[in-house]
């Protein structure tokens, strides 16, 4: 009898230090949770992630902006597919009741109607497909509807578990379908989802991929119930098929100046350096084989001052021409498109912010454009750009391509502008350029040429001060206050943070370039 109350006390110990420890009570009890299509790609990507999903959920962060915005607009999409099929029934039980869902799909199977969000469950795995099409007699082909403009190799695992559990449940699957984006869809008046959407039959590479499904799962159970947390090295996987919710917890034993920060590494440098054991650009062996720009990296990190090429930086100073104008443009895209002529994910720019310095010495003169209401706002846009600039002048920009391309869109659709667009884009000239040829590389910069590095490696300024800090932000929060429901001075003060962070970038460049003139 002592024995079994010792060995009980034992056992309760035991579970009690792994629950401290964060291991789920069901993992503890020698239980595998039904694994999820998410939870399946998770574990696809990387056994470390799958196992924290189920035992270290504390690691994960909270969902910011930038991706929910990604949920929602999927979320878009994928209610705009289901008007294909308009007789379709949708599997409307809370999220997270997902006993409820599956009841209520085994209900409405014999309906032979479309279902939407279809959930089953078998042999350890758990889904819900989008669209579950009736055919035949007893047949039906599954749907998945993805935001993208076409197939991505991630797309093949993620139908094949689903289509492994429908038919693991008893459903029989005669096609299966991905319904992506038609990325030569122009708007023209209402959308018709059928001319918006392509449905591609993927069953064949489904079918090939399916045959690992069981052992992928099993394999994935024995990973969840392990007590301790799998040893995974920090790797490509980190970022492929998308960038793990604990990239930041992983990669934290980097220093400043790593070897990841090698620039334009496509030979995998900074790889198989951190295979080696190095882990700072500066301890780098001097025998090893570098590009131009990534010695440079090295000789900064070892000496901790800026590389300056002045003649370089003097010449491209010397080649640009008062009234100088500092130009930057803000953009919005959506999947679905909004204005007639455009296509889906095209850059819309609705703001502009331009600084002139007409002679040296003078003060900046600051013009700007905001799009305001709901109207396609590209015509507005063109006619203030073109009336702000002036006939003469470099035209200053960071990354130029951003810019020119933009107009060359807003003359395809209006061509009264198309002469004086090819002339504009004959007087830019991009700022990129001298710090992406390393002209110029400061320590800071940890092997971005990005315009939010450089600002503060060579002024000291940066945008930690302003509400709004990036571009993506920028068109976040512009669609938000001009196309949804918020009040007059919500969307007062998103206009003046809008005003403020666009007005930054353009003199930021004005600073840069003062302060290049002193290198």
């Amino acid at each position: 009898m002592c024995l079994l109350v010792l060995r009980v006390k034992s056992i309760a110990r035991w579970i009690s230090l792994a629950l401290e420890n964060g291991v789920a009570f069901n993992v503890v009890m020698g239980r595998t949770p039904y694994i999820s299509k998410s939870k399946f790609l998770q574990g696809l990507q990387c056994p470390k992630l799958i196992w924290s999903a189920y035992n270290a959920k504390h690691l994960f962060p909270a969902v910011d902006d930038a991706l929910q915005a990604v949920f929602d607009q999927g979320h878009d999409v994928g209610a705009f597919a289901k008007k294909m099929f308009p007789n379709g029934v949708e599997i409307d039980t809370d999220p997270t009741d997902f006993e409820g869902a599956i009841q209520l799909t085994q209900k409405l199977l014999s309906s032979r109607r479309p279902i939407f969000e279809a959930t089953l469950s078998a042999n350890g795995g758990y889904a819900r497909a989008d669209i579950l099409n009736p055919v035949g007699k007893n047949e039906w082909d599954l749907i998945e509807v993805k935001s993208t403009t076409g197939l991505k190799d991630v797309h093949i695992p993620d139908l094949a578990f689903q289509t492994w559990v429908f038919t693991e449940a008893g459903i029989k699957i005669r096609r299966c379908f991905l319904c992506h984006i038609n990325n030569q869809f122009v708007r023209h008046g209402e959308i018709d989802p059928k001319e918006f959407f392509t449905l591609r039959d993927v069953t064949a590479e489904v079918s090939a991929y399916s045959s690992n499904i069981e052992e992928q799962i099993s394999d994935m159970g024995k990973t969840i119930r392990a007590l301790k947390c799998p040893e995974i090295q920090i790797g490509k996987q980190c970022d492929s098929p998308y960038t793990c919710a604990l990239h930041d917890h992983c990669w934290s034993f980097l220093p400043p100046q790593n070897v990841l920060d090698l620039y334009f590494d496509t030979k995998g440098r900074g790889w198989d350096l951190l295979k080696r054991g190095v882990l700072k650009i500066a301890e780098i062996p001097t025998d090893y084989p570098f590009s131009p720009k990534q010695a440079i990296q090295r000789k900064v990190a070892l000496s901790g001052t800026p590389h300056v090429e002045r003649i370089k930086i003097q010449t491209f100073l010397k080649n640009l021409e008062y009234p100088l104008h500092f130009l930057d443009f803000e953009t919005f895209q959506t999947a679905i498109p909004m204005f007639d002529g455009t296509k889906p994910y095209e850059q819309i720019p609705f703001q502009f912010s331009l600084h002139i310095v007409h002679k040296a010495e003078d003060e900046p003169e600051h013009r700007k454009f905001l799009a305001d209401g709901r109207d396609d706002c590209r015509p507005e846009f063109m006619r203030r750009l073109k009336s702000s600039i002036q006939p003469s002048g470099s035209i200053v920009v960071f990354n130029a391509p951003f810019e020119k391309s933009r107009m060359k869109e807003c003359a395809e659709l209006l061509p009264e502008y198309k002469s004086w667009v090819s002339a504009v884009n004959g007087r830019i000239v991009d700022l990129l350029n001298p710090f992406k040829a390393f002209n110029f590389y400061h320590p800071d910069q940890c092997g971005s040429a990005s315009m939010k590095l450089v600002l503060p490696a060579l002024t000291g300024k940066d945008y930690s001060k302003l509400e709004i800090q990036e571009g993506g932000a920028a068109s976040r929060e512009f669609i938000r206050v001009t196309f949804g429901d918020v009040s007059e001075s919500e969307r007062k003060r998103v206009r003046k943070a809008l005003d403020e962070y666009c007005g930054q970038d353009t003199i930021g460049m004005l600073w840069i370039l003062d302060k290049m003139g002193g290198v």
